[in-house]
């Protein structure tokens, strides 16, 4: 017997997701903004489901067709905000990758001053399930942190503590070495709560300076350089995320990755191109961008270049004041 009390299809926000145009969170809130309109017509609420029948537009731009499931590994600096936009102006990491990836989300987030591995992908589904608690993958550290510890100290940590009210599940920590008035530690835990690794040590009395994180899941960190990142093959994809994952995420490995569409530029590189246009200047004309931009016409009033006090005519000095001491 048919179950027909069950609609057809998937609520948009998940298929405005799977499409890796932002997560369900991000598409509902466009939604709320009337920026969605299905078979042409604004929506106002995310209780929708869609079939393949149905035209999905963002900002009146077609949503695009559903693309592979991808995933790259990238290697965070210091310094960037792990968010799409920050109020306070600051870079995030979304303003700093190549311009040829796809438009891309992150699998949770790392703080502005932590480094090391942050997983990408085109999939919102797929974030969306590797962030569940439930899936429990272990996010593993490198610590230097000021002050002394023992190992009994760090063994302590294992079955969880609660701080200011909060629980935090079981932490395996090592203590590696001594550095002068520091501490390397390696540091592993499976939730990766808000500031969780700084806020254990800070009960054990150190001061985290230097977070690096090393492997997330099956996904490790290796010799990537700062800033650089690298896509995984489907195939070894697929065989790490392991099929239970794969199933709860309903990843797609069949599709097509878009190659005729351009890439999607992310809001934060376009704000950024807005806000600086003298980045393009001098391109084509065989002059590095430092020269462009010391070349550039200054219009807001301030004082002129060399150059442009250069074509000022030169001031007739035989008209001048005779000089204090006659000439040799």
């Amino acid at each position: 017997m048919t179950d027909t009390s069950r609609p057809e299809g998937e609520r948009i926000a998940k298929v405005i997701a799977r499409a890796g145009l932002a997560s369900r969170r991000e598409a509902e809130a466009w939604i709320s903004a009337g920026r969605v309109a299905v078979n042409g017509a604004v929506i106002a609420s995310p209780a929708l489901n869609i079939t393949a029948a149905d035209t999905i537009a963002v900002d009146g731009v077609p949503l695009r067709s559903r693309e592979r499931t991808r995933l790259f590994l990238y290697n965070k600096p210091r310094g960037l905000v792990t968010t799409n936009s920050d109020p306070q102006g600051r870079p995030t990491i979304f303003g700093s990758l190549p311009k040829n990836l796809p438009r891309l989300i992150s699998v949770g987030r790392l703080d502005l001053n932590t480094e090391g591995l942050l997983l990408l992908t085109n999939d919102g589904g797929l974030a969306r399930v590797l962030e569940l608690p439930a899936t429990a993958w272990l996010r593993r550290y490198r610590v230097r942190a000021l002050g002394r510890v023992t190992q009994d100290a760090l063994d302590r940590l294992r079955p969880g503590l609660t701080i200011d009210g909060i629980r935090y599940g079981s932490v395996e920590a090592t203590l590696d070495r001594e550095q002068g008035s520091n501490v390397w530690l390696t540091f592993a835990i499976r939730e990766g709560k808000n500031r969780e690794v700084r806020k254990v040590l800070e009960s054990l009395g150190l001061k985290v300076n230097r977070l690096i994180r090393v492997a997330f899941g099956p996904f490790q960190l290796g010799e990537l350089a700062d800033g650089a990142v690298k896509e995984i093959e489907s195939k070894a994809l697929r065989a790490e995320l392991g099929e239970r994952i794969v199933g709860e995420a309903a990843c797609d490995f069949d599709s097509p990755i878009a190659e005729n569409e351009p890439p999607a530029r992310h809001p934060e590189v376009q704000a950024r191109n807005a806000r600086e246009p003298r980045r393009m200047a001098g391109k084509g004309t065989g002059r590095s961008s430092f020269e462009a931009r010391r070349r550039a016409p200054q219009d807001d009033g301030s004082k002129s270049s060399h150059a442009h006090r250069s074509k000022k005519p030169r001031r007739d000095r035989r008209s001048g004041p005779r000089p204090s001491r006659p000439r040799a």
